[in-house]
């Protein structure tokens, strides 16, 4: 018997969600319901990983936005949901390359906002 696939939202990426339009919400999590098949599949170009201390923390993009999440043993665990501008403008004031997933997992200050505890 197969468990439920489920998907657990921090508090942060609850309030990131509830700050977009709802038809903005409604398309994030419609394209990221497809997550699952394509985490089963293998690799993705929408998925990229991070990974810090031996824990895991995989990226999923969607349309204009950066899903931050860790897998579980039922799912997944949603850290954060921002805005590919919003990244971008973090990684610009962190000094670092775009779009680099290795060099993003080096940034104390990404895990922080990762983790909520942002400065």
């Amino acid at each position: 018997m197969s468990h439920p696939f489920q998907i657990v939202f921090s508090k942060a990426s609850l309030a990131e969600l509830a700050a977009l339009p709802k038809d903005i919400q409604l398309q994030v999590l419609a394209e990221f319901e497809v997550l699952p098949r394509e985490l089963q599949e293998g690799a993705s170009e929408k998925l990229g990983t991070l990974e810090r201390e031996g824990q895991k923390l995989r990226r999923f993009r969607c349309r204009d936005y950066r899903i931050y999440f860790a897998l579980t043993s039922g799912g997944v665990q949603v850290y954060r949901i921002l805005h590919k501008n919003t990244l971008a403008d973090f990684l610009f004031r962190s000094n670092l390359p775009l779009a680099e997933d290795e060099e993003l997992q080096k940034s104390p200050a990404f895990w922080r906002m990762i983790d909520g505890r942002e400065s």
